[in-house]
């Protein structure tokens, strides 16, 4: 641009400077006006005149030629900088994509509509409105530097973003190990606990059930018996808990049905309440530990066989079965 308004200038003075020698011709031609020779003067005149002719066309042809390379680079200049701003608009548009802060957001937002506008007011301007398409580039140069200011936050951000989800791993990664651990160790626990439990388990062992009369005496006839003893033997256990053991039996008929006394007397078992035919309390000290049980008996007694379960803790710890067979 700078370079067309000097050659310009160069033109003008080289035009100014032609039209000074065309005066001091004119001058001349007037001093010859006393000449007597009036066929000459005429012959001077045209061939001033022709020159003059000839210069101010060659200007104008020369002036038009340098006016269209101006309009010709003005416009490629206006095109460059269109193409400038709809980049950057792209750019805009293409960070707020890869970012979810909604403040960063908006102001990406804002900008991007100030670039569509100065954008499609450039589309409107005049390729040869030298001023305005300065005050553009100015425009575009701002809004360059703004992008990069975003650019470096979105970045930081981003950066910021990879720490924290790092970090998130980290910690999901020592959580999950943690909670491995805790499980393993749960585990090991029941698993102790469930051992410790077995090995608590009491244990009935040398089980046998008579008959006896009422003057206490053996007998296997069953008109003749009074009571069913049920003798038998808890075993030594150092890991169960010593104190007051309360031990249950059940004697059940060839018929399935539990001898009972009352209809009330029950316990708890595997989650449930069973009838229970006698019960003992015993103060248990792990060493083994010898007992009876009794049951008298006031209801008739088929023949046939019979087993008598022995609970205590809520666990089953023995049985025998026995059979009836002589009344």
């Amino acid at each position: 641009m700078l370079l067309t308004i000097i050659n310009g200038l160069i033109n003008y003075l080289e035009s100014y400077l032609y039209f000074e020698k065309i005066l001091y011709l004119y001058h001349r031609l007037y001093d010859l006006r006393k000449m007597k020779n009036k066929q000459t003067i005429w012959i001077i005149l045209v061939v001033i005149l022709s020159l003059v002719v000839a210069a101010a066309v060659y200007y104008i042809i020369r002036q038009n030629e340098q006016m269209q390379d101006f309009i010709q680079q003005s416009e490629l200049n206006k095109e460059e900088l269109e193409d400038e701003y709809n980049n950057l608009s792209i750019q805009y548009e293409g960070y707020k994509l890869q970012i979810s802060n909604d403040s960063l957001i908006a102001q990406l937002e804002t900008e991007r509509l100030k670039v569509l506008r100065l954008q499609e007011e450039l589309r409107t301007v005049k390729a040869t409105d030298a001023r305005r398409i300065n005050e553009l580039k100015k425009e575009l140069a701002t809004l360059r530097a703004i992008m990069r200011g975003y650019v470096a936050q979105i970045d930081s951000l981003d950066r910021l973003n990879k720490q924290l989800v790092q970090e998130n791993r980290n910690v999901q990664e020592k959580y999950h190990q943690a909670a491995q651990s805790v499980s393993q160790l749960t585990q090991e626990k029941e698993q102790l606990i469930e051992t410790v439990q077995i090995a608590s388990k009491l244990d009935a062992s040398n089980i046998t059930v008579r008959g006896i009369t009422d003057k206490n005496k053996e007998t296997d006839r069953v008109r003749k018996m009074d009571q069913l003893e049920i003798r038998f033997t808890i075993n030594k256990n150092i890991t169960a808990q010593p104190g007051e053991k309360t031990v249950y039996i059940r004697i059940q008929k060839p018929d399935d049905d539990v001898l009972v006394k009352n209809p009330g007397n029950v316990f708890a078992f595997e989650n449930k309440q069973i009838k229970y035919s006698a019960k003992r309390t015993i103060e248990y000290t792990g060493e083994e530990t010898p007992m009876s049980i009794y049951w008298k008996i006031e209801e008739f007694l088929s023949l046939g066989t019979y087993r008598v379960d022995i609970f205590a803790d809520g666990n089953l710890i023995g049985r025998k079965s026995f059979k009836l067979d002589k009344q």
